[in-house]
């Protein structure tokens, strides 16, 4: 896995534009987290907060604590949720000072490199009863990836939005259960057909996430010159329907690894 950048700033109003159909497959995830009686919840790469916020309804005797890498993510939850514990943190280095019961992450760790690495490290950071719950996007067949792929590869761009576009970032499912050990490892996956509405929808959801830093690496003219491809090439490969309304199929990845004690 190439290296990307993780740095940039991100835009809370535009990635919650979508909030219903960012949020349904944490929701999800969430729901199938064993009741473990949890006294150290981690949300690592909260976003906005809303679903740390839901770990704190689910469980509100626990400390619950949710770390992004945005500052812009950070202060939006810090405002919406003021009760929940909020730190600006890179998961990479992130070491906890005590054994966690459950580290929930939800569309966060396909940012991350070297995931053999990374997924035994926060295994090892989970108590004896403890539960890694992690779902990341798998949609990069699909031409809400493609479509930017195929346009940047074809086309006379700048070196740096090439690389800055994440290509296929999962690793195969037999890896992730290998690395997730010792735990009792259950994995799925769901396609949401997602029922947008308004103008250019796929275009307005992967400006919230996928093309963010693609978008940062164009001046001014490049970006206008991308995004009309861009959009064309949406509106031919996701019609709209007679209603306004446009159907977007988008598939997750679930990873739940609970600690032996507690499968």
């Amino acid at each position: 896995m190439a290296g990307y950048r993780r740095d940039m700033s991100w835009d809370p109003d535009q990635y919650l534009r979508f909030a219903d159909h960012r949020s349904r497959p944490g929701l999800e995830l969430i729901a199938r987290v064993p009741d473990n009686e949890p006294s150290y919840v981690v949300d690592l790469g909260c976003g906005t907060g809303n679903l740390t916020a839901v770990l704190a309804e689910r469980w509100p005797d626990a400390e619950v604590v949710g770390i992004d890498s945005s500052p812009e993510m950070i202060e939006r939850a810090s405002t919406d949720h003021p009760s929940i514990q909020w730190n600006v943190g890179d998961i990479d280095t992130w070491l906890p000072d005590r054994p966690v019961d459950v580290i929930y992450s939800n569309a966060t760790l396909h940012w991350l490199d070297a995931h053999h690495l990374l997924f035994p490290r926060l295994r090892g950071h989970l108590s004896n009863v403890g539960v890694l719950a992690v779902q990341m996007p798998d949609n990069w067949n699909a031409p809400t990836h493609q479509v930017p792929a195929s346009i940047l590869d074809g086309g006379f761009w700048r070196p740096e939005a090439r690389d800055a576009l994440m290509r296929d970032r999962l690793s195969s499912p037999s890896e992730y259960l290998e690395w997730a050990q010792p735990a009792q490892v259950d994995m799925w996956r769901t396609t949401y057909f997602q029922q947008m509405h308004g103008d250019d929808p796929v275009w307005a959801w992967v400006t919230g996430s996928l093309l963010r830093p693609v978008l940062a690496a164009f001046d001014d003219v490049e970006r206008e010159r991308f995004s009309s491809v861009c959009k064309r090439r949406y509106r031919e490969e996701y019609r709209m329907a007679a209603d306004g309304t446009t159907v977007v199929p988008f598939s997750r990845l679930f990873i739940l690894a609970a600690a032996d004690s507690v499968a």
